[in-house]
């Protein structure tokens, strides 16, 4: 309603009995039929809430959702730990640039750079980070993982595509059918992508850095084993609010 007026969650309150006008009702016919259809408030408003911050998303990109800000918790836990000043940030698989925007925004002294494979979640990115005031500490690139990079990161985080591919048609349909493909689908097995980003991990991870991954809430044993596979033995593991695992994180001593 206060999408298809205009009008302020105040201004409906005191202004119950006013008429909607034709313009306003077609909108809200609109938007309730795309809901009633399954699709998610956030998608039709295209904006989503991100660790207390307004950020715009679309189609090719997902939409970020509350376990993943036990990501940036861990991830500024992390920092605040190893007392790293100045930190270099590396957000891979960006999306919305969700977790770059909200790890900037909290680390004023912190340059970051988003990498991500999809044209369209670039630009995506580079919108939140110039709508949050954040484009003179960040960069974006459009590449594959790592393979693009050189130089090293005192942090690097990521929420990869973890499901695995034969899941995806069984998640609930407001993911399934409205969440991309490209940011769900993580293989055979759903591992794909942490195999990818553990071996590089060890060239771009600056010593006495860290990484913070998120991984789906079964993967946990699958993970530490890829990531002490590649020279990174004992990764911690962090729950979400639900008590369920959710981060792994990577402690390069």
């Amino acid at each position: 309603m206060e999408e298809a007026t205009g009008l302020t969650p105040l201004a409906l309150l005191l202004e119950a009995e006013r008429q909607l006008g034709e313009d306003a009702a077609v909108r809200l016919q609109l938007y309730a039929e795309r809901r009633l259809a399954g699709e998610p408030v956030s998608r039709i408003l295209g904006r989503s809430s991100f660790y207390g911050l307004n950020l715009q998303i679309a189609e090719e990109v997902l939409d970020p959702r509350a376990d993943t800000e036990t990501l940036v918790d861990a991830a500024l836990a992390l920092l605040k730990q190893k007392n790293i000043a100045n930190p270099r940030v590396l957000d891979l698989g960006t999306g919305s640039g969700a977790i770059l925007c909200a790890i900037l925004h909290c680390r004023d002294d912190a340059f970051g750079v988003g990498v991500d494979r999809s044209k369209a979640a670039c630009a995506v990115t580079l919108h939140n980070l110039a709508s949050c005031g954040l484009s003179s500490r960040s960069g974006v690139i459009r590449g594959d993982w790592m393979q693009a990079l050189r130089g090293s990161f005192d942090l690097i985080v990521s929420n990869p595509p973890y499901i695995a591919t034969e899941e995806i048609a069984s998640l609930e349909p407001e993911v399934a059918a409205f969440d991309p493909l490209l940011a769900l689908d993580g293989g055979a097995d759903g591992l794909v992508p942490y195999r990818q980003i553990a071996f590089d991990l060890k060239r771009l991870l600056a010593r006495g850095g860290g990484a913070c991954l998120e991984i789906g809430w079964r993967q946990a044993a699958d993970v530490r084993h890829i990531l002490a596979a590649a020279g990174f033995p004992g990764a911690k593991i962090l729950t979400d609010a639900g008590k369920r695992d959710r981060v792994a994180v990577i402690d390069a001593a």
